[in-house]
């Protein structure tokens, strides 16, 4: 089991793209205007990557076709998303989990998933209704950048509404994106968490080696994921802090700030220098990656290491 805990910020960037709509399709934001990026808009990528690399993903949409009888009706093939039980026998290989009465092998099989391992997971199913909490917490990332606007592109379609015998013209759809965002999420990971599961002989805990599939998954993902909306969206920056295990840090996405320089680079300020101080020796290791690129840090941070989050070479 990992000896330590990882405290850290996770940072992307997004440029005439939208990272996070919500059902309007507009850029997620509260009651205040704020726009922000839910910790489920940062997971997603990253389950992914991480199932394109072949590890097995549990919470994932996925799909199937299934004849639909209706009387009266001539038979049809629908496309429907699978059910949790569903996506659960085809990745472990399980004819019927209904016929399954061993909770703890059910256990055992979703800690071998990479998604549950990391962020945990509600197991809602009939006969094994189990419930974990994952080591990795990921907060809401809030957009850090002053200058943030919304804009409505109109896009014509190539067709006409099929539904109205009288439409002369091609249809009107709208895209709506962010002109440039920059959100922020703090995160941390404790893997004490999984003590009670580690006695019943189900998990041998969070390892190293989970922590490194989170902290390479969390640093590309973004990057890596270009869909329509997303392309335009990018990992920026990174830190990950290793302590003490029985060291508490607050958010640390609280004391970043970004803004842009004269020269239209971007700045972000790492605010966290004292109370980082104040814990001298307590901190194992800091870790630090960015875009050197288009963006400059300010704010020394002592013991941190440095490195191009695209190469992964020390700047």
């Amino acid at each position: 089991m990992l000896n330590s805990r990882i405290y850290g910020v996770l940072g992307i960037k997004s440029l005439m793209s939208n990272w996070n709509a919500d059902f309007t399709g507009f850029p997620k934001s509260i009651s205040t205007g704020e726009v922000f990026g839910s910790d489920k808009a940062l997971k997603y990528p990253m389950k992914r990557m991480w199932e394109e690399q072949k590890e097995k993903v549990i919470y994932l949409k996925s799909f199937k076709t299934e004849e639909v009888k209706k009387k009266g009706e001539p038979d049809a093939i629908k496309v429907r998303p699978k059910s949790l039980k569903e996506r659960y026998e085809e990745i472990f290989d399980v004819k019927n989990l209904k016929d399954e009465r061993d909770s703890k092998k059910v256990l055992k099989n979703l800690f071998t998933a990479i998604d549950i391992k990391n962020f945990g997971a509600t197991f809602a199913e009939e006969g094994n209704n189990l419930s974990i909490t994952g080591a990795v917490q990921i907060t809401q990332g809030f957009n850090k950048y002053e200058g943030h606007n919304v804009e409505e592109q109109q896009i014509l379609s190539p067709f006409r509404d099929s539904t109205k015998d009288d439409a002369e013209q091609s249809t009107l759809g709208t895209k709506i994106v962010s002109n440039e965002a920059h959100y922020f999420y703090g995160f941390a990971i404790n893997p004490t968490v999984y003590h009670n599961f580690i006695e019943m002989g189900v998990t041998e805990g969070y390892t190293q080696e989970d922590y490194e599939k989170f902290k390479s998954a969390s640093l590309i993902a973004a990057t890596a994921y270009n869909t329509n909306a997303k392309v335009g969206c990018e990992n920026e920056f990174g830190l990950f802090v290793e302590t003490e295990p029985e060291l508490y840090f607050p958010d640390l996405a609280q004391y970043i700030t970004y803004e842009k320089d004269a020269g239209e680079k971007g700045v972000i300020n790492l605010g966290m220098a004292d109370l980082f101080n104040d814990f001298g020796s307590r901190i194992q290791t800091i870790e630090i990656y960015y875009n050197p690129y288009t963006t400059i840090l300010k704010g020394e941070l002592n013991k941190a290491n440095i490195f191009n989050i695209f190469t992964k070479e020390e700047v």
